[in-house]
């Protein structure tokens, strides 16, 4: 039988074809692509100004250089950000969320997600806390932090009524029984900052970025305002401040509520105030993938956000503008680190949402 013969440009062709397969193969996730980076709080807050700066420096340090660019999406206490990305962005990989308070919200009320925030794809998430301060003009005067059980009028802000930062602002002072009248639904820390400036609010909480880069350096130097307390791990060692609010002259609220009563804080309240602080301190930022994208996605920004841990340019910028250099979890763990964290026991979920309650009537 004679030998088939096959024409060289056949055998051309497949070595072409074969050559720009392992091409693409090799070709960076990201190469030529553009990332989207939604950030779920308005502009000017803290969320805002940390996710800019991390947009500013990842794409370098992701393979393929992508173009970064970014997008608030604020409103319903962080919900319509990280909704979208679970029911409406692509599921390419360029679209990535910089959340602030998603895992808290949906420990708190899973119901409220029509996507289930733990098909979400986790790519990093970092440790936080937030500090509350006040109107120095308070009756009869707020000279030191102690003086918040004197404060008479005092008029607390905020976000939303199950916001992580809001419930633990509202335990504090029930904790230190001090009377106050609750405002919400400020749609940002800039909004409800402008509203403590005007004074139709003389007592709120935010996150280290914002209040080191823009009320540390106006309100408080000015004397307008001062800082009462941070909040901070119930079981963080004594003395040891998270690096966020390394060198302000303010005490944690375990501390704090130490020096006014003698002792340290317990009971119900207390309890509350453990359970949010350890689900929203231990991931209170959380960069994000909708459910469903290519791994070479996550794996891609997973090893960027490493990389830009070790980023020295990131972290003298960051230094200069919140105060501190931030450093992000990631790794092959991170989805289930995150996933089995954000629940909470019935009991104390069912305790939760009453006090929501009280203030949502």
């Amino acid at each position: 039988m004679p030998a088939l013969r096959v024409p060289a440009v056949i055998f051309g062709l497949c070595a072409a074809l074969m050559s720009d397969s392992h091409a693409a193969a090799d070709e960076p996730f990201y190469k030529g692509k553009r990332l989207s980076l939604i950030i779920n709080f308005a502009a000017g807050g803290p969320t805002d100004i940390e996710g800019r700066l991390l947009a500013k420096h990842l794409a370098r340090h992701i393979d393929g250089h992508p173009s970064v660019l970014v997008q608030n999406m604020d409103g319903a206490g962080g919900m319509i950000g990280a909704g979208y990305l679970g029911e409406v962005a692509p599921k390419d990989g360029t679209t990535l969320g910089y959340f602030t308070g998603s895992a808290w919200r949906y420990a708190n009320n899973p119901e409220r997600f029509r996507v289930d925030f733990r098909a979400y794809e986790f790519v990093a998430y970092q440790p936080g806390t937030s500090i509350a301060y006040m109107r120095t003009d308070v009756p009869p005067g707020i000279k030191d932090a102690t003086d918040i059980v004197k404060a008479k009028g005092v008029v607390a802000g905020g976000l939303g009524a199950e916001n992580s930062k809001d419930l633990l602002l509202r335990l504090g002072l029930d904790m230190l029984g001090v009377p106050y009248k609750y405002v919400t639904s400020y749609r940002g820390s800039s909004a409800a900052r402008l509203a403590l400036q005007q004074n139709e609010i003389n007592f709120y909480a935010e996150s280290p970025p914002s209040y080191r880069a823009v009320v540390e350096p106006t309100l408080v130097k000015e004397g307008a305002a001062i800082g009462i307390w941070y909040d901070a791990n119930p079981s963080a060692e004594a003395g040891h401040a998270p690096r966020q609010v390394e060198g302000l002259p303010i005490l944690s609220f375990p501390e704090l509520y130490r020096k006014i009563k003698g002792e340290m804080p317990s009971g119900q309240l207390w309890d509350a105030y453990c359970t949010v602080l350890t689900i929203n301190g231990a991931m209170q930022r959380q960069i994000v993938l909708p459910p469903g994208v290519p791994g070479a996605a996550v794996a891609a920004l997973r090893a960027a956000v490493l990389r830009l841990n070790s980023d020295k340019e990131h972290a003298e910028e960051a230094v200069r503008t919140i105060g501190y250099a931030p450093e992000w979890v990631a790794g092959p763990d991170t989805n289930n680190e995150v996933r089995t964290a954000i629940t909470i026991l019935p009991d104390m979920r069912a305790f939760i949402a009453d006090y929501i309650r009280r203030v949502v009537k």
